[in-house]
């Protein structure tokens, strides 16, 4: 995480990184959870500074939904949707994202 204007910002690649680890088995779901309620304050953090509109939306959904899940219902199998609507430009934000909510948790 970098800081501008005394603001912390966790950037694309950062987000990126920490969700890699989980697909990676480096940390677990609970750390990857931890991580997104420790860093995840849209108030007090910037999210995606500097990236377009679109990439900014879609961290901050993914950073939500990970702080919300409950632990059993995150599909580790299915990280990389997570990781596909972060980088994803915006003609087909609206896909990745309704993949990534509708196949990257178990109902």
């Amino acid at each position: 995480m970098s800081k501008t204007a005394n603001k912390p910002n966790i950037s694309k690649q950062v987000l990126t990184d920490i969700i890699l680890s989980w697909g990676n088995s480096i940390i677990t779901t609970a750390q990857l959870q931890d991580w997104m309620i420790t860093h995840y304050d849209p108030d007090e953090t910037d999210i995606g500074l500097g990236e377009p509109e679109w990439t900014v939306e879609a961290m901050n959904i993914v950073m939500n939904e990970y702080e919300i899940a409950k632990l059993t219902k995150c599909r580790l199998e299915s990280f990389q949707l997570a990781i596909d609507f972060i980088q994803a430009d915006e003609s087909v934000f609206n896909q990745t994202r309704h993949l990534f909510l509708r196949e990257g948790f178990s109902d």
